[in-house]
């Protein structure tokens, strides 16, 4: 039985993905190196910092700490910047509706998010007052594919990982899911279409019923 659902946040209840990709990209302007989509999928899911070692490497870039700090730092200004506007016209399809069949049916709600402004992020799309529990990346030491971020989530909402799903639309996310004993249904990633166990093109396609009487 279907105790808990955990969200990744960016990718499965809104999307911000294109202000992440111009943000990294401006970082990589500075040396010359233009981010491929390609590239900034593999990003997806990984921390702020294990984003920017990526592109250092991409870019063969080796940076002292105070300017790995400035690039952090202008990264997140940007970003938000660019996130500004965001609100709950935003969400994603299906995301309000299965949180409220989730509501009506006692079922416990939380959010494991690798960023850093996930609570920010939720309070703009107005969804906060939905979760139960939320761990972002600054409750985080390890981050994903280490299962952490959502053994925490379960931990706080006093379930077991098989008592709950895990939805996420990242490679990393998926596999730290999967490290944690968690099922995890990739939402909106063809990429990821052919190595998922349970694949939904959005929220919408969540079927509580099926759930119960298929394992994933």
């Amino acid at each position: 039985m279907i105790k808990g659902l955990i969200f990744d946040l960016d990718g499965v209840l809104t999307s911000t993905e294109h202000q992440h990709y111009e943000a990294w990209k401006s970082i990589g302007k500075r040396w010359g190196f233009d981010l491929t989509l390609a590239q900034n999928e593999a990003l997806k899911g990984v921390s702020r910092e294990g984003s920017l070692s990526l592109l250092c490497q991409w870019a063969g870039v080796t940076l002292d700490p105070p300017e790995f700090q400035e690039c952090l730092h202008h990264k997140n200004a940007y970003y938000l910047q660019a996130i500004a506007d965001l609100n709950q016209s935003h969400l994603l399809p299906g995301v309000m509706a299965l949180l409220t069949e989730a509501r009506n049916k006692h079922v416990l709600l939380g959010v494991g998010s690798s960023s850093k402004n996930a609570r920010f992020i939720l309070d703009k799309i107005g969804l906060t007052s939905f979760f139960d529990a939320i761990v972002d990346g600054n409750d985080l030491v390890h981050p994903k594919p280490d299962p952490e971020v959502f053994l925490k989530v379960a931990k706080a909402l006093g379930l077991l990982p098989a008592e709950c799903i895990v939805f996420e639309d990242a490679l990393s996310g998926m596999q730290a899911a999967q490290n944690g004993g968690f099922a995890c249904a990739i939402v909106g990633n063809p990429s990821l279409k052919s190595q998922a166990k349970w694949y939904l093109d959005s929220l919408e396609f969540f079927d509580f019923a099926l759930y119960e009487e298929k394992s994933i």
